[in-house]
């Protein structure tokens, strides 16, 4: 668990400028991935009163507005949204952004929330960073209700050859670090990102995993030319 450790206390260390590092280099197409995410889980989910969204490794709290916010132009009443998160400096950086949501310590493995109470489970970029992977699946798997979805956005690693995966190579072992690290004063920390895409699994992995959780795959759909990966699936 030292390795959990260490990612942690990273996160902690750039929580003060981790929003505007991710705005400037995502270019801010994140935000449409995170609303593509949203607007289909409501589809899938089918309801028009939702009890629990939590969202795991919440960081500052950007995945649990666009919940809100896109439930609203879904016409669906959200009773309660909560973000959970290792990180205290995250966590503090969240609650004086949206001092209207909840937020929690915890880890992806150990939600402490009850069994069969979520219908809607999300991780947004944040699945990397979990040693322990698979356990925190079957977490997922158990904290939702019967019908309920988990979502998954992620970067994965490319399984394609050509010129496009080169320049997303470049892009995050090059670029990346130097201008996340003139942000956050802590090039290590960005270095770490792309690293962590090396060392992860491809799509085709995931979707493996999470169906050996005894999750049934409802979406898996790439974004910006392979650089973000969406799955969406289903507790039986």
């Amino acid at each position: 668990m030292e390795k959990q450790k260490k990612i942690i206390s990273m996160f902690d260390e750039i929580a003060k400028t981790y929003d505007i590092a991710n705005r400037v280099l995502s270019f801010g197409v994140d935000k449409s991935w995170r609303k593509k995410g949203c607007n289909l889980a409501y589809k899938y989910l089918g309801k028009s009163k939702v009890n629990l969204i939590v969202d795991v490794a919440c960081g500052t709290g950007d995945m649990m507005d666009f919940w809100a916010k896109i439930a609203k132009k879904n016409k669906v009443e959200v009773n309660k949204i909560l973000g959970i998160d290792p990180s205290i400096g995250m966590v503090e950086v969240g609650k004086k952004k949206f001092p209207e949501f909840e937020f929690k310590i915890a880890t992806a493995t150990d939600l402490e929330i009850d069994d069969n109470s979520a219908d809607i489970i999300s991780i947004a970029y944040g699945i990397r960073n979990v040693v322990e992977r698979e356990k925190a699946f079957q977490e997922f798997y158990q904290k939702l209700n019967s019908g309920g979805l988990v979502v998954i956005l992620e970067f994965t690693k490319s399984e394609a050859n050509g010129i496009i995966p080169k320049i997303r190579d470049f892009y995050m072992k090059k670029m990346l670090p130097f201008v996340g690290g003139l942000i956050s004063k802590n090039r290590e920390a960005y270095k770490y990102l792309p690293d962590s895409i090396d060392n992860f699994i491809t799509s085709k992995q995931m979707i493996t995993e999470l169906e050996n959780s005894g999750f049934k795959i409802l979406e898996n759909r790439n974004f910006s030319l392979g650089v973000s990966s969406l799955f969406i699936a289903q507790k039986q």
